[in-house]
């Protein structure tokens, strides 16, 4: 077997599907940045961030989420973040990478003057022009080198606080009658609609994440976000299994059609799991063979994993990616944080040789469209090539007046976003309630 040198691993042509953009800036343009919009950082030299902020190892999760106080205060207007962008592209284009899904929670940097279209239209317009420059090069246009493809992935938050920034501040201010939990769903919505308005515009919006803490915060709370993205054809993926059991996972795949989970650590987690199943053994098991039938893709993240996992931190090979790998699940390895995690697909790709591969073919699991994707990149595909209409646009009825209808005839009420013949699962919360378990 050929040994998986350094030089080897860059001129492999790569793929990240995970992969934050706040969580990925260059030190010295933070550092820049800062200045220019008076953000305090805790050392303006890149030794001294890196020796106090961006570590290669941290005591805890609260610890790791540290830098992004300062990474996300410098995306504050368009010029910022569209910088941001395109340098993110150039390094992993660098790296060896040709195809990455970036994902960033528009919301976040929302502000007087600043919109959540013109967020995203900022990091769209730093994607094209990394990629318009890289596929002019003789190389690309010989066919010697394959060329460079970006998509946007916008988050939704689970939880988040008004202060967090004045877009989510506004949620609080426009509902202060509403329960926290409607305002989480709310904002999420808006996310989906963006998304879906966005793309359809021409924008590289491949698709919607569902990111930030699990315990508590049920995916279920965002149905109504994954459905708006369901029908509109977009890619969906969730960051769960994360930092709470293999139920949150079913959450992700049955409450919001998840393609793709993030994370997805604790799946074969008995002893993470938190609500009455009688059998937690053969709950695991059919859910592990539910995940490899339907070929959800879980989107690894090794170091990050080894550097928020307390069990992880001190041997990595309690991961559980090489009972993934046995099970023939389809994975995929992720940066997850390039400047958090101090990582880069060469780092990564090293790490990962000693696991030998992932389970799902390069580019496999992706949710951009590569037929026509360079037209789009560069502006000339015109909108309506690039738009996946919705069936019930189409003349079909529309699916949410048959879920009314549905849900009036079985005793519900109008108005419900969604049904389920199942109990309600509230269990990430409440901890009441869990898909059955086989022998229950």
């Amino acid at each position: 077997m050929t040994e998986l040198t350094p030089d080897i691993i860059r001129k492999l042509p790569k793929t990240d599907l995970h992969v934050h953009l706040d969580g990925s800036l260059r030190i010295p343009t933070l550092i820049e940045l800062a200045k220019e919009r008076k953000v305090k950082l805790p050392s303006e030299t890149v030794a001294g961030l890196r020796e106090l902020v961006f570590k290669d190892s941290y005591r805890n999760l609260p610890e790791y989420l540290e830098g992004f106080l300062y990474t996300t205060a410098v995306m504050s207007d368009a010029e910022a973040i569209e910088r941001i962008a395109y340098e993110f592209c150039l390094d992993n284009q660098e790296e060896g990478v040709r195809y990455v899904e970036v994902r960033f929670a528009p919301q976040l940097s929302v502000r007087d003057g600043l919109s959540m279209s013109e967020v995203v239209r900022a990091v769209d317009r730093g994607l094209r022009r990394a990629a318009r420059e890289f596929n002019e090069q003789p190389a690309v246009k010989s066919g010697s080198e394959p060329k460079f493809v970006a998509g946007m992935i916008l988050c939704a938050m689970r939880y988040f606080e008004g202060n967090w920034s004045q877009g989510f501040g506004r949620f609080f201010e426009a509902m202060p009658e509403a329960d926290r939990f409607e305002l989480y769903s709310a904002a999420s919505v808006e996310v989906a609609r963006a998304a879906a308005r966005l793309r359809d515009e021409g924008c590289l919006v491949v698709g919607i994440d569902l990111a930030g803490q699990e315990k508590g915060y049920p995916a279920g709370d965002h149905k109504h976000a994954y459905q708006i993205a369901h029908e509109s054809f977009l890619g969906k993926t969730v960051h769960a299994g994360e930092d709470y059991g293999p139920e949150s996972i079913f959450q992700a795949i049955g409450d919001l059609h998840a393609d793709r989970i993030g994370h997805g650590t604790w799946l074969f987690s008995e002893d993470k799991i938190h609500t009455p199943i009688a059998n937690k053994k053969a709950y695991v098991e059919s859910l592990v063979q539910f995940v490899a039938d339907k070929r959800i893709t879980l989107e690894v993240c090794l170091t990050s994993n080894q550097q928020t996992v307390p069990e992880l931190a001190e041997d990595l090979s309690k991961h559980p990616f090489a009972e993934m790998r046995k099970r023939k699940l389809s994975t995929t390895f992720c940066a997850d944080n390039r400047l958090v995690s101090n990582t880069t697909p060469r780092s990564r790709g090293r790490l990962n040789a000693r696991w030998r591969r992932s389970t799902c073919p390069p580019g496999s699991a992706g949710f951009v469209d590569l037929r026509g994707e360079e037209e789009l990149l560069s502006g000339q595909l015109p909108r309506e090539a690039a738009v996946r209409t919705p069936v019930h646009r189409l003349g079909g009825p529309d699916p949410r007046e048959n879920r009314e209808r549905v849900a009036e005839t079985l005793g519900g009420r109008r108005g419900v976003p969604t049904l389920s013949i199942r109990p309600r699962c509230r269990g990430v919360r409440s901890g009441r309630c869990a898909p059955p378990s086989p022998g229950q």
